[in-house]
């Protein structure tokens, strides 16, 4: 096959050629169209184009509007998305501002006032039709909950339609098992517990489901909180439903009470959380190792900051039935860390405490830690 002519080859045939197409009639340009498809390989409505406008092919311009979101605009949303842990378009675009802003304050972005006009202005469709190509899902592991039964009548249900007046203290929690295919022997957990009003996030690594062990972490997560610890909602597992836990939420004066058998809605709040917060980072293998419980530990302290301070979460704010389809609407996207902020209920001496945290906080640098550990973890023997 004959090499396709140089485009410096193509606009040297069409200056030979285009005046006598110009002033030819009918038949003589159907010639000549002939003979510059044979010569250049072009497609006839193109090679009608070029002699007609005398233009090469790389000057054309792009039809339609002209583009907004260069591949600058686009490289620095990618840059963004991974920092805040390619989170939904729904959750990233009310955050762009202020996550931009922080990066911009720690030196990690750079860009022309042009294309920061546009990123931080971006709607969730356009980020969305922007990172289409960069998305990728992930598998599913499997449950461990041993029914507790002992403390059933004692501790009292609360289903998930009781939240609604929910105040900052009451958390939902769970256990997350790192059992890998097997659930024989022991092996660690992640304890995760979640503000119903705030979304704010806590978790701990757990050496295993031992009623002791579970409640000296809890007490331990309790002094984290940046507000009181009012209640606590469990599901029926053994973990929980124990004389240890319902003794010390007792003395206390902890609100106490799980969620009905086999219905997970109960627990909404922690049972996303689980997937998006615990199963996303470190994935489904086994941890049974000292090794690997501080360095859980020592990813847990990085990731609990980044998820409460740079990663925004949507509430859900109202329900309605229409025929046979539910529409939901939610609130706009706010970080646990902003919601805590302007709660009326937490007093102003933690937020306080909470502010000067936020300013010394690099979440390029938090990822990078956590990726660090995350390595490390990966290198464990199984």
């Amino acid at each position: 096959e004959e090499a396709p002519m140089t485009q410096a080859s193509v606009a040297e045939v069409v200056r030979a050629l285009r005046p006598r197409y110009l002033r030819a009639r009918r038949k003589d340009k159907t010639r000549i169209l002939d003979e510059f498809v044979a010569l250049t390989g072009y497609h006839r409505k193109a090679a009608i184009r070029v002699l007609r406008n005398g233009r090469k092919p790389k000057e054309w311009s792009r039809r339609g509007r002209p583009r907004v979101y260069t591949p600058d605009v686009k490289a620095a949303l990618l840059q963004v998305w991974e920092v805040c842990g390619r989170i939904c378009s729904k959750r990233l675009s009310p955050f762009l501002p202020e996550i931009v802003a922080v990066l911009e304050r720690e030196g990690e972005l750079k860009v022309p006032p042009d294309t920061r006009r546009l990123l931080v202005q971006m709607s969730p469709a356009t980020i969305d039709r922007l990172l289409a190509t960069h998305r990728c899902r992930r598998g599913r592991g499997r449950a461990t909950t041993k029914p507790g039964i002992l403390l059933k009548q004692a501790v009292p249900i609360r289903t998930f339609g009781e939240w609604d007046d929910a105040r900052p203290g009451y958390v939902e929690m769970d256990l997350v098992a790192h059992c890998g295919e097997s659930v024989a022997g022991e092996y660690l957990h992640t304890l995760n517990a979640v503000d119903v009003a705030t979304a704010w996030c806590e978790l701990a690594a757990v050496h295993n489901r031992s009623q002791e062990a579970v409640t000296k972490v809890i007490d331990r997560m309790r002094k984290r909180l940046p507000f009181p610890l009012r209640g606590i909602d469990s599901d029926n597992d053994s973990a929980f439903l124990n004389a240890h836990l319902y003794r010390y939420c007792t003395d206390e004066k902890i609100e106490f009470t799980r969620s009905r058998p086999y219905k997970k809605n109960d627990q909404a709040h922690v049972e996303q959380k689980n997937w998006c917060v615990v199963r996303q980072l470190v994935g489904y293998r086994r941890y049974e190792s000292r090794e690997a419980w501080a360095l859980l530990e020592a990813i847990y302290a990085d990731w609990r900051r980044y998820v409460n301070f740079f990663q925004p979460v949507r509430k859900l704010v109202a329900k309605e039935r229409e025929g046979s389809k539910v529409r939901k609407r939610y609130d706009v996207a706010r970080t646990p860390f902003r919601r805590v902020e302007a709660s009326p209920d937490v007093p102003e001496g933690p937020k306080e405490e909470l502010r000067a945290e936020y300013l010394e906080l690099n979440p390029v640098l938090l990822r990078r830690r956590i990726d660090q550990n995350l390595r490390a973890l990966g290198r464990l023997p199984g």
